[in-house]
Order: C-alpha cells, then sequence, then structure tokens
C-alpha cells in the first residue's frame, strides 16, 4: 500500500509539472501571436514585454502573491491573509498518511502549476496595450497585478474564498484567468487611448494589418497546445482510474471546443466580411479554448463543440463592437478573454448540474469590479505620475527604437505606416 502511495505521488507531482511546463510554453505562443499581429517597427518591444512579465509574474508570484491566494486564508472569506513565501513542503510522513491539505502531490508542483497561471493573466494585458504603451509603465503594473490584483480574486475561488462557498464554479480560470486579464486590460486601454490613425475625426476605422501572419499562427497554436496542460492540469490529479478518464474527457473536449471556434468565426467571417479572415479564425480557435476553460469535464464533446461554437460566433460580433465603440485592442484580446470568458462561466450550468447562473453572473461581476477597479487606480496613478503611453514621434518611429533600441527586422526597409 505505501508503495502504491508513493508511486501516485510522484505520478500525480509529474503530471502537474508536465501540464505547467505546458502552460509556461504559452508563454511562447503569447508572444508569437501579439508579435505577428503588430506592426514590425513594434516587434521587439512586444517580445522584451512579454518575457520580462513572465520573470515579473514568477517573482511577484513567488514572494506573496502565492500566499495570498492560498496560504492560511479564512474560508468563506473576502480579504485573504497578507504573508510571504510558499510554506514548507510535505513531508513523506505526511503524504504516506494523508495529512496536509494537498498530501497527493508536491506542493512545489502547485506553486509552479499556478504561477504560470497568473503569468498567463498578464500576457492577455499585453497584447491589448500594444503598440503604444510605455515598456516600463507596464512593467510596473506588471508587479501590482501579479502579487496583489491576480492573487485577491483568485483567493475568492480557487483558494476558499467566498465565491467558492456560494457555489460558483470555474474550473480552469475562463473567469479568474481570462477574464481578469481582460479587465486589467480594459481598464488600461479606456486610459491609454487608441493608436494613432486608428479612427479617423469622423468616426471612421482604420484596418491596421499585423506584419507577420505566419508567425501569428504559430502562437495561436503553441497556445493551442499548452491549453491542454492548462485545463487537463487543473484536474490536479491523474493518479487512478477515474481521474484518468477525467483527463482524458478536458483534453478532448478542450480540443472539440477550440475546433469550434475556429470553424464557426471562419464561417461567419466569410457570411460578414465575404473573405476568410486568418484572424477571425485564430481568435476562433482561443474564444473556443477559452469558453471550455469554466468547465472541460462534465460537457459531452459535442456539447464542448457548441460552446466553442458560441464563442466563436461571439469574439467576432465583440471584436467588431469595441472597433465601432473606439476601443483599441490590436489583438483582440478584451473579446477573446473577457467576453468569452464570460460566455464560458455563463455556460457551466448547462452541463454542471451542481452550479446555477446566479452565483456564475455574482463570481462574474466580482472578478470584474475588483480587477477593473484596482487596475484602473494603478494605471491611474502611473498615467498621472510616469506616464503610460510614449510621445507621437516615438509612436510614429516604433516603440521599438524607443524603448529597446533595436529593430526586429533591420535589414528590412523601414516603413513607418
Amino acid at each position: 500500500m505505501e508503495n502504491l502511495t508513493q508511486l501516485s505521488y510522484a505520478l500525480d507531482t509529474f503530471y502537474f509539472l508536465v501540464c505547467g511546463a505546458l502552460v509556461m510554453w504559452m508563454a511562447a505562443g503569447f508572444a508569437m501571436l501579439e508579435a505577428g499581429l503588430v506592426r514590425s517597427k513594434n516587434t521587439t518591444e512586444i517580445l522584451t514585454k512579454n518575457v520580462a512579465l513572465y520573470a515579473v509574474a514568477c517573482v511577484m508570484y513567488l514572494i506573496c502573491g502565492y500566499y495570498i491566494m492560498y496560504i492560511d486564508n479564512p474560508e468563506a472569506g473576502i480579504i485573504p491573509t497578507f504573508d510571504w513565501l510558499i510554506g514548507n513542503e510535505h513531508s513523506a510522513e505526511d503524504a504516506l498518511s494523508g495529512a496536509g491539505d494537498a498530501p497527493y502531490y508536491s506542493q512545489r508542483s502547485d506553486f509552479f502549476f499556478q504561477v504560470v497561471f497568473v503569468a498567463t493573466a498578464m500576457s492577455i494585458v499585453s497584447g491589448a496595450v500594444a503598440e503604444r504603451m510605455k515598456l516600463w509603465s507596464f512593467l510596473i503594473f506588471a508587479v501590482v497585478m501579479t502579487s496583489v490584483i491576480y492573487p485577491v480574486q483568485g483567493y475568492w475561488n480557487w483558494g476558499g474564498g467566498f465565491l467558492k462557498a456560494n457555489d460558483f464554479f470555474d474550473f480552469a480560470g475562463s473567469g479568474t484567468v481570462h477574464m481578469a486579464g481582460a479587465s486589467a486590460a480594459l481598464a488600461g486601454v479606456l486610459l491609454l487611448g487608441a493608436r494613432k490613425g486608428k479612427y479617423g475625426a469622423h468616426g471612421q476605422i482604420h484596418a491596421i494589418p499585423g506584419s507577420n501572419l505566419p508567425i501569428a499562427t504559430l502562437g495561436a497554436l503553441i497556445l493551442w497546445l499548452g491549453w491542454f496542460g492548462f485545463n487537463g492540469g487543473s484536474q490536479l490529479k491523474l493518479g487512478n482510474i477515474e481521474n484518468a478518464n477525467a483527463v482524458a474527457q478536458i483534453f478532448v473536449n478542450t480540443n472539440a471546443a477550440a475546433a469550434g471556434g475556429v470553424i464557426a468565426a471562419l464561417i461567419l467571417a466569410k457570411l460578414w466580411f465575404k473573405k476568410a479572415d486568418l484572424t477571425m479564425a485564430l481568435n476562433g480557435a482561443l474564444a473556443g479554448l477559452v469558453a471550455i476553460t469554466a468547465e472541460p469535464l462534465t460537457p459531452s464533446a459535442e456539447m464542448a463543440t457548441l460552446i466553442g461554437v458560441v464563442g466563436g460566433l461571439i469574439v467576432v460580433f465583440s471584436i467588431i463592437m469595441l472597433d465601432k465603440l473606439h476601443i483599441d485592442d490590436p489583438v483582440g484580446a478584451i473579446s477573446v478573454h473577457g467576453v468569452c470568458g464570460l460566455w464560458g462561466l455563463l455556460a457551466v450550468p448547462l452541463t454542471n448540474d451542481g452550479a446555477n447562473f446566479l452565483s456564475q453572473l455574482m463570481g462574474a461581476g466580482a472578478i470584474f469590479g475588483w480587477t477593473f477597479g484596482a487596475s484602473f487606480i494603478i494605471w491611474a496613478i502611473l498615467k498621472f505620475t510616469v506616464g503610460i503611453r510614449v510621445s507621437e514621434e516615438e509612436e510614429y518611429e516604433g516603440v521599438d527604437l524607443a524603448e529597446c533600441g533595436m529593430e526586429a527586422y533591420p535589414e528590412f526597409i523601414k516603413s513607418n505606416t
């Protein structure tokens, strides 16, 4: 029996770590997607942001974020305990006896899995504010977001706070990760303003094409792959028949939702724009993935596909609507992660009998209210102190030179369009 327990502990810990590594690889996906959807003169800065924000998230979540979310917090509470570091590892005796909060896997593996989630939330912000935000203002915000803003609302759900106590369901983070990241992004975009030339004096909308669609496509496919770790790892356990079957169902549903999102967005784009729009297809895949993340276990594969289809339709409408409202989001992050994250939360009661729409709405409202409000305050402080937007001349020349002093494609003829 002891040998079986040790084997299960080792297997579940290893599975947790591998899934965490898959989610970490999503950082590459976000970097490639964003780099492909911005103009070439802003590519180096985008890549710098994505590498730096991941490092910032890892350090800040280690210092205090993980503790705020998970350690020694009151059950059903609102205000978490603010403490430091990630606590002691489970001893072999605790694991074998069943003592401790999570005796069936290493606590260090849990920390690693959770830290790549907070980095994902911060990556969402990066794309929405691209091409006109100051790099160092963004990184200052990343410090606050990953150390306090994200962990507080994370505690409300996954840390046993008041949302969990009120039957709020968010299996892998449609709200806790994706809608939270989009809420922070929306607050920043509203204070930041649109890119120069995006909107005309009389309300015209001018398309600003990305520089490298092959790279953007690679990024979306990397994210699709990483999502198997994102959702599959959130089962938290693999080492018995029941959990192994659950993980398999999660993988199938995750893939089905993404496929449904692609097909729906592509068909709608063809009907609406008379063209097969690649960027809408890519966002359709991500929309389906975000939508299924709230509950990837209880739907059938067919239902998961339909959830993805609705996500793929919603994201196209949302991107167009935000443009009409002159909310400039170069990569569609607010629509993909925010609007489709909300859809994912509301879809949970369709297949999970333990969930209800009222609790899902309450959770969505709490996550949005806290994250948007706190982020707006931080962005506003930065705006009126160090500033958050580069100068008009720097934006025209490209933030690569202004912020990083180098271009991503120096051998190309420079274009300022």
